[in-house]
């Protein structure tokens, strides 16, 4: 499914807080391949290399060890709203769990603009650990910076579609974050710039495949389902009822 709605809705909840909403803003002309088609179940191109927030190149595929998922985002360092509000909103979904970045999984933040370089991921970096509060998840968070053939062919394989304003010199693009197996295989997107902390543990218990979560917490899974007009995990009555058979 595409998800081009939602980014219209939040352009317009934009500039309407702006107090000055014209037509020609919202021109969904301006949102042409900006949507979010999903990939459920293809990897994520293991061999592309980036830059960490220490100047060091990076292979992607380092961080799928085939022990932890990973919550991957896509979004642009000196993005002027919509991708800090993603990333706090993944910092107030994750903030309440008791698995922590790096001990249970990872996450992979990677700029979608070739400009930038590990000085600013450092200092972002450097920024949302303050504001989580854990500077040790530095282990687990990482910021990464690359060539444009990089970051689009990275887009491309997530079905993320973002393209460059030169009028207002930002990029345009959705709000999702993107759940990646231990095996670098995409799980699921979770849309919005909130992410709800049992949301969260139920997409990393269904990413983790087995590896993250306690028994109760593949059970709880199976009880619950993803929703793809919601968008979110909902109570699976069926699924309750055959647990409950089996037992």
């Amino acid at each position: 499914p595409s998800f081009v709605p939602g980014v219209l809705a939040l352009a317009a909840m934009l500039f309407a807080a702006t107090g000055d909403v014209r037509a020609e803003d919202l021109n969904p002309k301006e949102f042409d391949g900006v949507g979010i088609t999903e990939h459920l179940g293809n990897a994520v191109p293991a061999d592309l290399t980036f830059k960490d927030e220490t100047g060091k190149t990076v292979r992607l595929g380092d961080y799928f060890d085939g022990e932890k998922p990973t919550i991957l985002t896509l979004v642009y360092y000196n993005c002027p709203m919509l991708c800090n509000m993603v990333l706090n909103g993944v910092i107030e979904g994750i903030r309440p769990l008791e698995w922590r970045p790096g001990t249970d999984y990872r996450i992979v933040s990677v700029s979608i603009d070739h400009r930038e370089g590990p000085e600013l991921a450092a200092a972002k970096k450097k920024s949302y650990l303050a504001e989580l509060g854990d500077v040790s998840a530095g282990a687990g968070w990482h910021f990464l910076t690359g060539e444009r053939e990089a970051i689009k062919t990275l887009a491309d394989a997530v079905g993320f579609g973002f393209r460059y304003d030169p009028d207002r010199m930002e990029y345009a693009h959705g709000a999702a974050i993107f759940m990646v197996s231990p095996g670098g295989k995409l799980t699921r997107y979770l849309y919005g710039i909130q992410f709800a902390p049992k949301q969260l543990r139920l997409a990393l218990t269904e990413a983790g495949q087995g590896k993250l979560g306690s028994a109760i917490d593949q059970f709880v899974l199976r009880c619950y389902h993803f929703d793809p007009d919601s968008r979110k995990y909902g109570f699976y009555i069926w699924g309750v009822m055959r647990m409950g058979g089996l037992l």
